[in-house]
């Protein structure tokens, strides 16, 4: 023990001194090191900082603050525990530090002092005997006696109370003698601490310790302290004692004699209030008013209300200061300002209130800002003086109401809310303030989304309505006896559309309150529209309601809230609405809670909100009320005028009420009214008007048809002077737009009306009426028009009537006779587009319209067919690409983006419903080819957008053919190969959309196949499946990927396709060649190269063909890589049919044009068909006749030889084949025989003259000898033999041998060369030794192989020595390659075992090794070896080889660290358990352990390698699963917990250890890193910590200590803070 009380003083002594280290993370972790020891044994730490602090006199200020804070620390938790004998000593050590300098010094005097202070809280007698003797009477005390006395009547009232009658005895007489500032300060700071002190003692006296206390027991010395402070301190020039000597006088007030206070008052109040003036913080001064206030209105003070003037203004103006939140004196002075105006109002209410309603009318903001929040104080804290004022206090709310100021009405909303919970707003004029609050909570926005407000104080239009809305909702909630004023009134506001994006918070407070009224049966519930002057009717409530649902994410997501509203209100609406609604309008809910606004379907959604509609006049039955929601709704259209697409709903409204109307007259006039008040110039608005009137005609067909036909005739239509009045306010709406409206009207009423009764309606009445309108007679001649808008509305119209007749037709046979003209009409105004720009819905139009006529007879001819696919596909595929920005022209303004998006989409996609309709009508292969084929040359524009449509179309119409595929027997699709020969090419475009389209083209063809093939409708095919996952391939444009997914896919197609379409499709990917994209070129050769490989077998007919188109393709193809590809279609071709090929070759024209050249090469490509080939010609060279002589001409004798057309045609062939360098293997095995093959036939070509050309009649112009020597120095190439080649050169030989006259010479020059340059070739040739060249490869690698099993043991030999040559280079590669043995013959390392071990401990030996590259090495070489060793051959020498390693492990090179560690971790699974191996594992751990924090990346990975390798041999089950699951390479690992941990395991499973471990982690407190240093002091703290006092005695706590001590100067501050952090183990 004695020794631990010795090792524990060196520690601490070491941590005191380390105490203000220059580092301040050190310095943090030193204190906290102190004060842990400190609160283990306090008393002895206690001692040691004192004993500090007295020898060492002359330690710097800083340092001895530390040890003192320290002290106050250790005090601070732990004085119950600290002997009386220490207290005491403690006691007048802090009080000499604090006085030993006259001077003040404050860091290091308030350190002592917090120290008295914190001993006061339980030794107070003790304390105060010390400090009262530095605080004698007529001696001025040191500043900080005073200031301790002042903060310990703070910390301990009870304990300090009864001294400061004796403590102001002796202090009156001093502060006459206070000069300076500072001393005057902590006077006045003292005296307001103990006036607070008093006042606090005074208010608890049934706690305190002495009850007999009381204020007059003060009064007086407090009085003549008071005197001396107000009278002439007050008027100091210094701010800061101004306001402490401010902030005493405040506290003083309370404890001074009434009749004093009194006295004081006048010259009180206007001298505090003059120090807003002088001093900017305001908060002490308003506190100190308040207290002043307090006192005086406590003992009622007379004088108080001849300063209220003064005193308001001035709180007045600091009430309307900003108040910063973020600066809290702010807003600690409003409350404090806030507190003074209550004080006033409890003693002069009236007055109070006067001042500040007159305050209110001057409009400065700041003002009226303070003015509202002194008010909503006053009404929020004093309800019973505040009674009387309520109408005055409401009248004078109008004025701030009105001001434009968001900041102002942010207050005012703050007012109301005061007022409504103090039931202002019951009263006359109360419902002013609630349209204040609705009027807000409409506000629109004040910010785009992206704009922030730029002035941080700013109150924006958002926040200011969303303090609306939370102020309706608890005015809804937590004010119940409002529930009166709000219901019924609330519902005024839903109405009037100034009010709109109010409306979800005034339904949520409407449902809130009409529920609760309803469950509890409140009569007041049933609303009584009668009496109710103000509200609007049920009927104009619920189409206003239904409207807002209609959008229901418009105005803040109104759309559900109305719903419930309706539901909640449905007795008030019609006592019939209830059981409807409730059934019907939960479903509803249901739906906008699951969407948003992007993904609800609008179309549905409207339909379910008109069948609710109708569903409910149907179950109100009650014509009545009906007919007045019909009249009421037309008269509530305006109201919309600005939100057309709701206006449009509305009428639709309209329509569906007049259905359910019974009185005739009234349906015609609310007609009559529609369209006379209707704003025709807005096609909104006009579909509208002509949905509405739609829907009236399926109840009033006749009425409808009649109204429209009378206002068709009405004088809306005649320029004359009656109707201008009318329209005179309505920018005299143009009588284009109004017929618009009526033919839009025709053609809804059309689709509309019952089926029964409007085909016999369709010709006479709605078809001629629309014409009627349409055309214009001048002069008795018809004349079209040319206005847009009734165009499109012809287009539509015509469209609704198809539809409907199609409808009807299911039911009754009829014929449309005015299809084709009506078709032709339509085509015309698309004829009648722009071509190059899409401005106008017209084409979009004309083909949804056209898709509806085409279904109906009679059914159209081939011709009209064709027509309307050309015009319309050809219209929409030439369209400029989206993206391109059109022109500005004059007449028009250019579309806006999101616009242009939409019409372009929805153009693309009524041309599919178009091109379905076509193929609706004939859904057979030849249907199908009559659509495609339109299409089919736009696949393989230039333009990529033309592609993407084409493609897109196709997918589209193919996908729709397999949905209504029903397939009859007999009948085959007989154009899949030319669809898949168009269609697969597209799989590589360089659009990404497009080779996505491709895939799903050929996908749907397949299947389109199968089922022609007679699998049933759900079959799925896994090959064809396959494709879709393609899909995904194709996303990444690299070429090398695209082509083997072309190869994939056409495996696919290959598998699926019958035999007679191959041709078609092969013959369609001929054409793919010359593709305007290169990318879709390489694409068919790729398809057409994996077809031929797979199905070529059996087109040995259409071969000769074949070859012809790929000879016309080839002379347009640009691109080399298609160009060899086709050679390869060329070879595929051969390998299936060489001798039509060759046949079909040998026949071409000679001389052959590069393009049949190019073929011939290609064949060389193959060595096996290259063989073929040679064999072939050679045996056709050897039978055929070379050549025939011919007469010259019957005049002339003689005859001329003329050359065979085979030979000579399979000579040319074999030299183009022959320059293809693939050829070498064939010619090379073949090579005597070509040789002479050739040289026979050369003999045979000299003097030979071309044949004639069979067509042209012409001789060829070939010079025939000239191709047989091409070809024999072209295979000379080809056998590599350079020597004889450069030979023959030399000598011209080649001349020379072509031409009859020198052909001997040449001939002679060729066998020399050959004879010398080729010597070894010649009795090859002579001998014909062709079998055993043809293995000549073959032996030369037998020869290497035997070789090498030869050489190993030479080999061997051979490193040995080099092991010990003098050249250092030679020593580490011989050390590499003995090493490389393992990777190269691993089943021969056991052989050589010894040897290589041996070889290697030297290395690591190596004296000399300048940069250690031998050892690393032989420690590299020694692992590879490791792995390929037996046991029993490495065991022995394990212990050997760990001792060898062991220093390496610290060595300066990264790399050999690294290696070592390495080799370690290999070595460590040689062991068997046995001690002598773990003792060395324990031995390395520890140094493997600290390298985990190693500045070096690699070395870390390394050790945890080695330590997760040697975990199982280490020993303790729990140390080797944590090494197993903490010490991953790639993981991150919190090293102090591990090594926490660790220590643990260790102290658990190896106690007998804990000597060997400390002593080896102390060898590391001398590491060269920093990093291994500050781990080695963690390791030694945590195994302090982690031990039981019984194992102390294992380790060795001097040389600990000493360790330790030495690294707490450390010149690293790391090391610093472990070694501090380890000490404060040390208990």
């Amino acid at each position: 023990a004695n020794v631990n009380c010795d090792t524990d003083t060196q520690v601490t002594l070491a941590l005191l001194d380390a105490a203000t280290d220059k580092d301040s993370e050190v310095q943090e972790q030193v204190r906290k090191s102190i004060l842990t020891l400190g609160k283990q044994q306090p008393d002895r730490v206690l001692a040691m900082c004192q004993d500090y602090l007295l020898k060492h006199p002359k330690l710097v200020v800083s340092h001895r603050v530390v040890i003192l804070r320290t002290i106050e620390l250790i005090v601070s938790c732990r004085i119950e525990e600290i002997s009386p004998s220490r207290i005491k000593s403690i006691i007048s050590l802090a009080s000499d530090e604090m006085t030993r300098s006259k001077e003040v010094i404050p860091d290091w005097q308030q350190a002592a002092s917090n120290i008295l202070v914190a001993v006061g809280n339980k030794h107070i007698n003790d304390i105060m005997e010390e400090i009262l003797s530095k605080f004698q009477p007529g001696v001025l005390p040191h500043f900080f006696v005073v200031q301790t006395l002042a903060n310990l009547s703070d910390s301990n009232v009870y304990g300090m109370v009864p001294f400061l009658n004796a403590i102001l005895g002796t202090m009156l007489p001093m502060l006459s003698m206070a000069k300076q500032d500072n001393i005057k300060w902590v006077f006045s700071s003292a005296l307001s601490h103990f006036s607070d002190s008093i006042l606090e003692y005074l208010a608890n006296l049934d706690k305190a310790p002495d009850p007999s206390v009381r204020k007059d027991t003060f009064s007086s010395d407090i009085y003549a302290a008071f005197e001396i402070l107000f009278n002439n301190w007050l008027q100091s020039r210094e701010p800061k004692l101004r306001l402490t000597v401010a902030e005493a006088v405040g506290s003083m007030c309370h404890l001074m004699a009434s009749d004093k206070l009194e006295e004081q008052i006048p010259r009180l109040v206007p001298a505090i209030l003059s120090l807003y003036k002088k001093n900017n913080e305001h908060y002490i001064i308003s506190k100190s008013l308040c207290q002043v206030l307090d006192a005086s209105v406590n003992m009622g003070s007379r004088v108080l209300e001849a300063q209220l003037e003064a005193l308001l203004f001035a709180l007045h103006q600091q009430v309307s200061a900003p108040v910063d939140y973020s600066n809290p004196p702010t807003v600690k002075n409003h409350n404090e300002v806030l507190r003074c105006f209550s004080l006033i109002a409890n003693s002069f209410p009236d007055r109070l209130v006067m001042f500040v309603l007159q305050k209110l009318e001057n409009s400065n903001e700041r003002s009226r800002m303070g003015s509202l929040a002194v008010l909503r104080h006053l009404i929020n804290s004093s309800t019973s003086t505040m009674e009387s004022k309520k109408l005055l206090i409401l009248a004078s709310i109008r004025q701030p109401m009105a001001d434009h100021s968001n900041k102002v009405k942010k207050r005012v909303v703050q007012v109301i809310s005061a007022m409504a919970h103090h039931g202002y707003l019951e009263l006359e004029g109360g419902e002013l303030l609630v349209r204040f609050i609705v009027q807000h909570c409409a506000l629109p926005d004040t910010y785009q989304r992206s704009q922030r407000p730029t002035d941080p104080e700013e109150v924006t239009n958002e926040s200011l309505r969303s303090m609306c809305d939370n102020t309706l909702h608890l005015l809804t909630t937590t004010v119940g006896r409002l529930a009166d004023v709000l219901w019924p009134k609330l519902l005024f506001y839903l109405t009037p559309s100034q009010y709109s994006n109010a409306t979800t918070p005034l339904c949520k407070s409407l449902i809130v309150l009409g529920s609760k009224k309803k469950n509890n049966q409140e009569p007041s519930f049933k609303i009584d529209f009668t009496r109710e002057v103000n509200l609007p009717s049920p009927q104009t409530l619920m189409i206003r309601l239904l409207v807002n649902a209609a959008f229901p994410f418009n105005n803040r997501d109104h759309g559900a809230p109305s719903l419930s509203l309706l539901q909640i209100l449905s007795i008030n609406i019609h006592p019939n609405a209830e059981a409807v609604w409730d059934k019907e309008i939960a479903p509803l809910l249901t739906v906008l809670e699951e969407s948003a606004a992007e993904s609800l379907d609008k179309k549905e959604w409207d339909k379910r909100l008109l069948e609710l509609l109708s569903k409910t006049l149907t179950a109100l039955d009650d014509d009545k009320w009906v007919c007045q929601l019909a009249a009421e709704s037309t008269r509530y259209l305006p109201t919309y005028n600005n939100t057309l697409e709701e206006k449009s709903f509305l009428y639709r409204c309209i329509g569906v009420t007049l259905q359910h109307c019974f009185n005739k007259d009234l349906v015609k006039k609310q007609l009559h009214e529609v369209l006379l008040a209707a704003r025709h110039n807005d096609a909104v608005e006009r579909e509208g008007v002509a949905m509405g009137v739609g829907l009236c005609a399926n109840s009033h067909l006749e009425g409808t048809l009649a109204k429209l036909d009378e206002f068709g005739k009405s004088d809306a239509f005649k320029k004359s002077p009656s109707i201008f009045n009318l329209l005179k306010e309505r920018n005299d709406v143009e009588v284009e737009k109004v017929k618009s409206t009526l033919i839009l009207c025709y053609g809804q009423v059309a689709a509309n009306a019952p089926p029964e009764k409007i085909l016999n309606r369709i010709d006479q009445d709605i078809l001629r009426c629309i014409c009627k309108h349409f055309n214009t007679k001048v002069l008795g001649i018809k004349v079209e028009t040319k206005d847009l808008t009734m165009k499109l509305s012809l287009i539509q119209s015509v469209g609704l009537i198809a539809r409907a007749i199609s409808e009807c037709v299911k039911k009754q046979g009829y014929i449309f006779s005015r299809k084709q003209e009506l078709i032709t009409v339509m085509l015309d105004f698309i004829k009648a587009e722009q071509a190059d720009a899409l401005r106008t819905p017209v084409r979009q139009l004309v083909m949804s319209t056209c898709a509806n006529l085409i279904p109906l007879d009679p059914p159209m001819s081939e011709n009209e067919n064709f027509d309307l696919l050309k015009v319309c596909i050809n219209s929409v595929f030439c369209l400029p690409a989206e993206t391109n920005t059109p022109e500005k022209t004059k007449e028009e303004e250019p579309l806006d983006p999101k616009q242009r998006k939409a019409l372009y989409k929805d153009t693309l996609a009524a041309l599919q419903e178009l091109l379905k309709s076509v193929l609706a009508k004939d859904p057979t292969p030849d249907g199908l080819q009559n659509v495609f084929k339109h299409i089919e040359s736009w696949l393989s524009s230039g333009q990529d957008h033309e592609r993407e449509r084409a493609i897109t179309a196709t997918a589209h119409i193919l996908a729709y053919y397999l949905d209504n595929l029903t397939v009859k027997n007999m009948v085959s699709f007989h154009n899949l190969g030319a669809l898949l020969g168009r269609l697969s090419p597209r799989c590589s475009d360089p659009v990404p959309a497009v080779r996505a389209a491709a895939v799903e083209c050929i996908h749907t063809l397949l299947y389109i196949q199968l089922r022609y093939e007679g699998f049933s409708l759900d079959y799925k095919d896994e090959s064809v499946d396959s494709l879709l996952l393609l899909k995904d391939r194709l996303e990444n444009p690299d070429h090398s990927v695209l082509y083997k997914t072309c190869s994939d896919l056409t495996k696919v197609m290959s598998k699926r396709l019958p035999q007679q379409q191959l041709t078609t499709l092969v013959f369609m990917l001929f054409e793919g060649l010359v593709d305007s994209q290169t990318n879709c070129c390489r694409a068919s050769t790729v398809i057409l190269n994996t077809l031929l490989k797979n199905r070529g077998g059996g087109l040995q007919d259409m071969v000769p063909e074949m070859l012809e188109v790929l000879h016309v393709r080839l002379q347009s193809v640009t691109e080399d890589q298609v160009r060899v590809a086709v050679g390869q279609t060329v070879l595929i071709l051969a390998s299936q049919h060489l001798q039509t090929v060759i046949n079909t070759l040998v026949n071409q024209p000679l001389p052959y044009d590069n393009w049949i050249s190019e073929m011939w090469m290609a064949l060389g490509a193959d060595p096996i068909v290259a063989n073929q080939i040679m064999e072939m010609v050679m045996e056709k060279l050897s039978i055929m006749a070379p050549y025939v002589d011919k007469k010259e001409s019957l005049m002339r004798g003689g005859t001329t030889k003329v050359a065979t057309n085979q030979p000579l045609a399979m000579t040319c062939g074999l030299k183009e084949l022959l320059l293809n360098g693939q050829s070498q293997e064939p010619a090379v095995s073949l090579f005597p025989r070509l040789f002479s093959c050739l040289t026979v036939r050369l003999g045979a070509s000299v003097g030979v003259s071309a044949p004639k050309d069979s067509n042209s009649k012409h001789t060829a112009s070939i010079h025939v000898a000239g191709v047989a020597a091409e070809a024999l120095r072209i295979l000379l190439a080809r056998a590599q033999l350079d020597e004889v080649m450069k030979k023959l050169d030399e000598d011209n030989a080649w001349d020379a041998v072509k031409e009859a006259s020198t052909h001997v010479k040449g001939v002679t020059l060729l066998a020399r060369a050959m004879a010398k340059h080729a010597g070894p070739r010649l009795p090859a040739i002579v001998e014909c030794l062709c079998p055993l060249l043809n293995n000549i490869y073959e032996l030369i690698t037998c020869l290497q192989f035997l070789s090498l099993y030869l050489n190993l043991d030479v080999l061997m030999n051979n490193m040995m020595e080099r092991i010990s040559d003098p050249c250092c280079t030679v020593r580490m590669l011989s050390v590499r390659g003995l090493g490389n043995i393992a990777v190269g013959s691993p089943e021969k390392v056991n052989k050589y075992a010894k040897e290589l071990l041996a070889a290697m401990s030297s290395g690591m030996e190596e004296k000399d090794d300048p940069g250690k590259l031998i050892t690393l090495e032989a420690m590299s070489g020694l692992s590879k070896v490791l792995v390929h060793l037996d046991k029993k051959n490495v065991h022995l020498l394990a212990v050997y080889i760990f001792m060898k390693i062991k220093p390496f492990l610290e060595s300066e090179n990264d790399d050999i660290r690294c290696t070592s560690i390495h080799l370690m971790g290999n070595l460590s699974t040689f062991g068997s358990g046995e001690q002598v191996f773990k003792d060395q594992i324990h031995n390395v751990l520890v140094s493997l352990l600290l390298h985990l924090v190693d500045p070096n990346p690699e070395v870390v990975k390394a050790c945890k390698y080695a330590m997760r390798v040697c975990a199982p041999v280490v020993g303790s089950e729990q140390i080797t699963a944590m090494f197993q699951n903490h010490l991953h390479e790639d993981k991150s690992l919190h090293y102090g917990e591990f090594i926490n941990d660790l220590t643990k395991y260790l102290i658990q499973d190896f106690p007998g250890m804990l000597n060997f471990y400390h002593i080896s982690v102390i060898q590391f407190f001398k590491s060269n890193w920093p990093e291994v240093r500050a781990g080695a002091a963690m390791f030694i703290g945590f195994m302090l910590g982690n031990l039981q006092e019984e194992h102390h005695s294992h380790l060795n706590m001097g040389t600990i200590t000493k360790g330790l001590v030495m690294l707490l100067q450390d010149p690293d501050p790391v090391v610093r803070v472990k070694a501090a952090e380890a000490m404060g183990h040390f208990h």
